[in-house]
This record gives structure tokens, C-alpha cells and sequence, in this order.
């Protein structure tokens, strides 16, 4: 895309260099419009009709109650629960607007059409109403606005002046104008954009770079990539100033030296981010940007990454060369992280046609996003690796977590990458059945498969007249090299992969040919990024998972509480988890296909537990409502002993905690935090040996949940060699401890255990605030755990 509008001759030389240059756009491949390919017949077409359902079930009018009562305007109807009205009011708005853009343009349908226009006419009366150009549900916008004008800036990792992330939240509502304007065409969405950029760039206008980096600390989305969104649309160079100002540099520089430093980092705050340093390279022809992207994208796929695509635990990189906390966790990779991973791979390989990129992206697409909607209708926040576990689904009414908002966008768009083209010739990237008409070309094409089902595709040309052009067929990494077959016709066509890793068809083609594709698929295993002994099987790039039973699915269907996206049912002792043993180096040579089931394998040969061995691999995304094995540890005969008396010290400690605890707060960690309804003054957050602190020189506050008032002990945990801190410890009010700090207490972690007075108890509370006050000219130590205990 040329960028038009020119305003001034500088921009114009700019525009006519980036012409020629690598990150320009008009050098890139181009997606094909969403609304020029359908989906035919397979799970993803069942994925998209199931969403629209979703989406359609929702009120908005109570989604855009938020929005109007910042703008002074009477709702038609109270806004929702959850996360909509304890202080991230509106930004489920945001992404509704982006999922019914993106559902309009792949399906057509005119009732998301007319709810798109729908939502579209208030948000424009809210616009209209506050006068300035914004628009947002923020509670309490204008003072903090205000505020945040006069250089008056308190952030934190997930609050702007005691807001909950105000820039995040905005941000959906930039991505669902920019979705609306670039999907559907709509000109109102174009002209709300630029009047709500005209917004942000008075807000900041009189703000250093110095405070908008401070701002910055506050997680913000994807600022900078939507501001470089309004520099293409308009063709106006400030909003690509604004963009670079809105750019993270705690987060770019390091990139940008190829350094990693993601350990212990909240992960979905930095990818938008990188989503953003790439798009500006786009817009803005810097080619180091691009390279820092690229650099983390390679750095959280290789290092980051388990099969399913998915990377994180408890929202945060784990260490790259320790995957124990994933395995352990209730909370495993978060839907949003892939949603957003998957953004960036597509500015990526639109960039670069790597083939790499695509190998990525199908396998996240097939294992981590299909996976994340309950086949009736619900999505899922964490997908938990811990061995027999299970994942917690949301509800139309009660659920507004950050991945129900990009939930409600991941269904809809699944065809936006199965092709893409240069100026002459076609990309066929994923082996999905569906339609593309390219209309520029005169070419239709439809491409037949049940792939995964079947090992091939057929693709079917229907031109106005015929031409000379190629078909590039991605070679994908897991068929093995020499096996891939193609036909023309009935013909077999000599094949080579070029350094992209795709085949290129280069002829001259007319209506009716057919092209045919063979795909053969193995089996293998894969180990852990930390190539500890755990193995995930794969068929194609297809992940196999076992089902292992249906109990204790506590809160399978989430409510509406701060905490009821988490699979909150007992866990099951990892020791006692089925165990692979085997001397073979190849696993996957273990497992045998079972008759008259398709796409289902047997591991009894080396299942080490007799009450396992009728365990069967299936698809992990046919698995739902049900505990499942996803990655499985394994020794061999020798080593087995050790293995499980090493297992069992580890995981008898744990359960033992686990049993005594009613709560559990991760200090300094993102959501748990905004769970336990973090309050604070004069505080800060850290990392230090890979965990989570919040320390301060004022108070903390959480509230922790009591609900059969079992409670009797606090333990909270801090670093036995911190000194001179001195803080005051309150349950409800109550001073329960005055801890002193000489660092007398050793270069390890201390848990600090308090009995609960009974004065605190006499009431029975469901609820207890625990409160860490700073004594006079002191502080409070870095506390990394609050644990309410039975």
C-alpha cells in the first residue's frame, strides 16, 4: 500500500525510497482480503459458524454501556460483569468490533453486519458527545486524561494512576476502527480513527519522551502498531512520529541488540509491542525494527514455544532453560499470547516468505487456537500442560477475560492466511478447505482436502482466460524431504524446494486444471524447549493428547468471578501421572495406529502403569470437557527408580502445600494481583532469581478469598538476606506482625508463617485484607508469595 495524502515534501521522499526498500509495504507480499476466501467443510468452518453464534449472543448494549456512560450519555442497558465493570469497563467493546468486522468480511453475514453498524452508530454519538474525538469506557476518563495531560504519571506494570492498563483497554477500541475500515470499507470507522488519534496526539503533545516512556510501564497494547495502522490509511507522517513514541524502548533496545531478556516478563504485554516495532518497519522503511521483531519472534519459538504453540505460565516467560513451572501450573500458555504470536508471524512472512513462519503459524492455528473454543460455544483462557488437568470455559454472559475478547477474534479469521501473493504469483501456505477468488487476476480457485484426515489437497482453477503465472506450495517441515508429490492434470511434476522451503509451479495455467498434493505424515515426539525429559507426540503437525478421565472438573463452565477462568479443581499428584519407559531413542516408534479409529494411536507398549495402558492419542483438538495428558515424562528401565523417588519428594512437598492453602497471591505478578484486588501506594515490582516481587517505601493491599472461613495462617514469602526493611503486616485491619529485616537470615527464601488472632477470625470473614505497611523512613522488603493457610 502506497501511502497517500502526502503532506509535505520530506514524506514524499520518504514514500519514494520505502518504494524500493525491503520493509515497505508495496515490497511485501499482501494477505488476500479476508471477504476473498471462504471456508468449506472442516473443523475450522465449524469453529467460525460456532463464534458467530458467540458473538451474536451477546447484548451490545450492555458491551457499550461503558462507552456512554464516559460520555455522559444514559445506557440503553447496565454494563456486563466480570472484567466489564471492575475497572477494565470497555475493552470486550474493542475486540467485538474488531471480531464482527472480521466475521462480516469472511462469512458476509448481514446480522453481523447489522450489529457491526449498529455498534459502530453509538461509539460515534459517544465520540460526538465528548466532544475531543475520544472515545472509551475507562471509568473516571476524563479526570485521568486530564492528569495524564499535565504530565501527572504514576505507572505500574498494570495501572496508570490507579487505573486498570487505560492504554490497553483504549487500544481495542484503535484495533476495532482500524478492522472495521481495512476489512469492511466502512468510512465512519476511518474518520472516528483519525479523530480519536487526533485525540492521543494532543493528550501527549506537551509530554517529553522521558513520560510517555514512563507511561509506557503501564501495558498499553498495541499503541505504536495501530498509530502506524492511521500513518498508512492517512498518508500522514505525525502518526508514524506518534507510533515511535508510543514504542517501548525498555523492551526494543534490548531486541534490538538481539539480547534476550524475557525471563519472568508478563508475556502477552510484549508481544502487541513487537507486533508495533514491526509495523512501524513496515510504514517507516527501518529495517533494525524489523530485525528486533524477527528476533523475538525466533527467540519465543525456539527457546519459548511447547507443541501446541503456545508459550507462558501465569501470563509471564518462564526461564527458557527451566520448564518446571509450566508443568506444575494450573495456568499454562494463555490463548491471547498465540493470538498475538500469530500476528506478528503474518507481518513476518509477509515481509520475508520464509516458509518457517508458516510452519509456525498452522501449527498454533491447528493446536492451540482451534482448541481454545468449546465445540458448543466457549473459550478458553490457560491451556494447562500439568499432567491430567483440564481447561476452564467461558459463558456468553458471565466471562469477560482478555481471551474472550480475542477468543471472539480468532474464529472469524481463519482465512486470512491460507493464501497470499505477490504482484504476479499465488502462495498456498495452509491445507484448509476453502475458496479464493482473486479478482485482480480473474482466478477463482477452490482447494478440496480433509486434511488432516487425509494426507493430500486438491486445488481447482477457474480462470476468465488463461495466463502464466506460479503456485507456490509451501514444503512443509514435517514432510520429510522427497516425499511431497504434486500433480497437474493427472501428471506428476518434477518438484524443488527453493530456499523459502515452498515449490513453485510455474506454467502456464487455464480454467479446469487441477493441481494435487501429496503430504505424507509421521509421527515423532518432541521435547520440552528445556529438553528435560517430557515429550509431546505429533502426527503431521497434528499434537496428540490422551483423554484421562472426567472428575473433579470444577468450574468447567466459568462464572462470573475474578478468578473463574482458572481450572480451580484438585490437582492430580505428578508422580502418579502415566509415566513412559523406554530404552529406544525414538519414542514415537512406540506408538501404533488403532483399527477402526481414525487418527487415534495406542502408547501401551511403553506405558510404564498397568491402569494406563488402554490410554489412546487422539487430536489435543477433539479433546474437550475432560482431563488429558499432553506432555508426558519418560525414562528408560534403568533410570526409572530414581526418576520417580526424585518425582515423589518433589511433588509430596508440593501437594502437602497445596492441600493446607485457601489462597494464593503471586506478588507482583499481573493477574493474580488484579484477582486479589490490588490496591497500593509508593510500590513497585521486580524480578529477582526468576520470581515475582512487589516491595514498596508506602502499602500493598490484597484480598484474600475465605470461603469456608478455614483459615488460621499467613505466609508470606521475602529474601532472607534483605536488610534494613522495616513494615507492618494487617489482616482486616488488624496488626497481626511487625517484621524488622537485619539480613541476618541467609542468602535463601524465607516463608514467614503468623497465626491468625482470633480477634480477625471471631466474625468467620469470607474475605481477609492483608495489608503490608512501611514504618517511617523504611520500607517493605520484596514479598514474593501470600499464602492464606487452613
Amino acid at each position: 500500500m502506497i501511502l497517500k495524502n502526502v503532506k509535505n515534501n520530506l514524506w514524499s521522499v520518504v514514500l519514494i525510497t520505502l518504494s524500493t526498500a525491503v520493509y515497505s509495504q508495496s515490497a511485501q507480499l499482501q494477505s488476500f482480503p479476508l471477504s476473498s476466501v471462504r471456508l468449506l467443510e472442516s473443523p475450522f468452518q465449524k469453529a467460525q459458524q460456532t463464534d458467530m453464534k458467540y458473538i451474536l449472543e451477546l447484548d451490545a448494549d450492555r458491551l457499550l454501556a461503558p462507552y456512554l456512560k464516559e460520555a455522559g450519555l444514559t445506557p440503553l442497558k447496565d454494563n456486563y460483569g466480570n472484567w466489564e465493570n471492575t475497572g477494565l469497563d470497555g475493552h470486550i467493546g474493542g475486540h467485538y468490533l474488531s471480531a464482527l468486522s472480521e466475521m462480516y468480511a469472511a462469512t458476509g453475514n448481514q446480522q453481523i453486519k447489522e450489529r457491526l453498524d449498529y455498534v459502530l452508530n453509538w461509539l460515534e454519538k459517544c465520540q460526538l458527545k465528548n466532544g475531543d474525538g475520544y472515545i472509551g469506557g475507562v471509568p473516571g476518563s476524563r479526570e485521568l486524561w486530564a492528569d495524564i495531560a499535565k504530565g501527572k504519571i504514576d505507572a505500574g506494570g498494570f495501572s496508570l494512576n490507579k487505573k486498570w492498563v487505560p492504554w490497553y483497554n483504549i487500544h481495542k477500541v484503535y484495533a476495532g476502527l482500524v478492522d472495521a475500515y481495512n476489512l469492511t470499507g466502512n468510512e465512519k470507522a476511518k474518520q472516528m480513527l483519525i479523530k480519536l488519534s487526533d485525540w492521543c496526539l494532543k493528550l501527549v503533545a506537551n509530554l517529553s519522551d522521558e513520560q510517555i516512556q514512563l507511561m509506557l510501564k503501564s501495558e498499553h497494547g498495541g499503541m505504536n502498531e495501530v498509530f502506524a495502522d492511521v500513518a498508512a490509511i492517512t498518508g500522514d507522517k505525525k502518526y508514524l512520529v506518534l507510533a515511535e513514541k508510543f514504542s517501548h524502548k525498555t523492551i526494543l533496545d534490548p531486541l534490538l541488540h538481539n539480547e534476550d531478556k524475557l525471563n519472568g516478563i508478563h508475556a502477552n504485554t510484549q508481544i502487541p509491542k513487537v507486533i508495533g516495532f514491526m509495523r512501524v518497519a513496515e510504514v517507516g522503511g527501518d529495517a533494525k525494527w524489523a530485525d528486533a521483531a524477527n528476533f523475538f519472534w525466533k527467540t519465543v519459538v525456539d527457546n519459548r514455544t511447547i507443541s501446541i504453540g503456545g508459550n507462558s505460565v501465569r501470563e509471564h516467560f518462564n526461564p527458557s532453560n527451566d520448564f518446571s513451572s509450566m508443568l506444575e501450573s494450573r495456568e499454562g500458555p494463555e490463548t491471547c499470547n498465540s493470538y498475538n504470536m500469530l500476528k506478528l508471524s503474518k507481518h513476518l512472512f509477509l515481509t520475508n516468505p520464509d516458509s518457517k513462519y508458516m510452519d509456525y503459524y498452522e501449527r498454533t492455528t491447528y493446536n492451540h487456537i482451534l482448541s481454545s473454543q468449546h465445540p458448543e460455544g466457549g473459550f478458553v483462557y490457560f491451556t494447562p500442560i500439568r499432567p491430567r488437568h483440564y481447561r476452564v470455559y467461558s459463558e456468553p454472559q458471565e466471562s469477560f477475560w482478555c481471551c474472550v475478547g480475542s477468543g471472539l477474534e480468532n474464529h472469524g479469521k481463519y482465512g486470512e492466511m491460507i493464501y497470499a501473493h505477490d504482484a504476479a504469483n499465488l502462495y498456498v501456505n495452509l491445507f484448509i478447505p476453502s475458496t479464493l477468488e482473486w479478482k485482480e487476476k480473474g482466478l477463482k480457485l477452490t482447494q478440496s482436502t480433509k486434511f488432516p484426515f487425509e494426507e493430500q489437497s486438491t486445488f481447482t482453477l477457474d480462470l476468465k482466460k488463461s495466463q502464466k503465472f506460479a503456485v507456490k506450495f509451501r514444503y512443509p517441515s514435517w514432510v520429510t524431504n522427497g516425499e511431497l508429490k504434486i500433480k497437474v492434470n493427472g501428471k506428476d511434476v518434477a518438484i524443488k524446494k527453493d530456499a523459502n522451503s515452498y515449490v513453485v509451479i510455474n506454467r502456464k495455467w487455464k480454467s479446469g486444471d487441477v493441481i494435487s498434493i501429496v503430504l505424507p505424515m509421521h509421527n515423532k515426539t518432541e521435547q520440552l524447549p528445556d529438553k528435560s525429559n517430557w515429550v509431546s507426540f505429533l502426527h503431521g503437525p497434528i499434537v496428540l493428547a490422551a483423554v484421562t478421565g472426567e472428575t473433579d472438573l470444577t468450574g468447567l463452565r466459568a462464572d462470573g468471578s475474578r478468578m473463574g477462568h482458572i481450572a480451580s479443581g484438585p490437582i492430580y499428584p505428578i508422580e502418579e501421572a502415566p509415566m513412559l519407559v523406554s530404552n529406544s531413542t525414538d519414542l514415537a516408534q512406540s506408538i501404533t495406529a488403532v483399527k477402526n479409529k481414525p487418527f487415534t494411536y495406542s502408547i501401551s507398549d511403553i506405558t510404564y502403569q498397568e491402569q494406563f495402558k488402554d490410554l489412546q492419542l487422539v487430536p489435543f483438538f477433539q479433546i474437550h470437557d475432560a482431563r488429558y495428558m499432553l506432555y508426558w515424562p519418560y525414562t528408560t528401565k534403568e533410570k526409572l527408580p530414581e526418576l520417580q523417588a526424585a518425582m515423589k519428594e518433589r511433588e509430596e512437598a508440593k501437594m502437602k502445600l497445596e492441600a493446607q492453602t485457601i489462597d494464593l497471591v503471586t506478588a507482583g505478578e499481573q493477574q493474580p494481583e488484579n484477582d486479589h484486588n490490588f490496591k497500593g501506594e509508593q510500590t513497585d515490582t521486580g524480578i529477582y532469581k526468576e520470581l515475582h516481587y512487589r516491595n514498596g517505601k508506602g502499602f500493598f493491599s490484597y484480598e484474600l478469598k475465605n470461603p469456608k472461613a478455614e483459615a488460621r495462617k499467613l505466609r508470606f514469602t521475602y529474601f532472607g538476606s534483605d536488610k534494613n526493611r522495616n513494615f507492618d503486616v494487617y489482616l482486616n485491619a488488624v496488626l497481626v506482625a511487625s517484621i524488622t529485616l537485619d539480613g541476618k537470615e541467609g542468602n535463601q527464601f524465607v516463608d514467614k508463617t503468623i497465626e491468625i488472632p482470633a480477634e480477625v477470625l471471631k466474625s468467620n470473614p469470607k474475605l481477609l485484607e492483608v495489608k503490608f505497611q512501611a514504618k517511617p523512613n523504611s520500607s517493605i522488603t520484596g514479598i514474593y508469595e501470600v499464602r492464606l493457610m487452613k
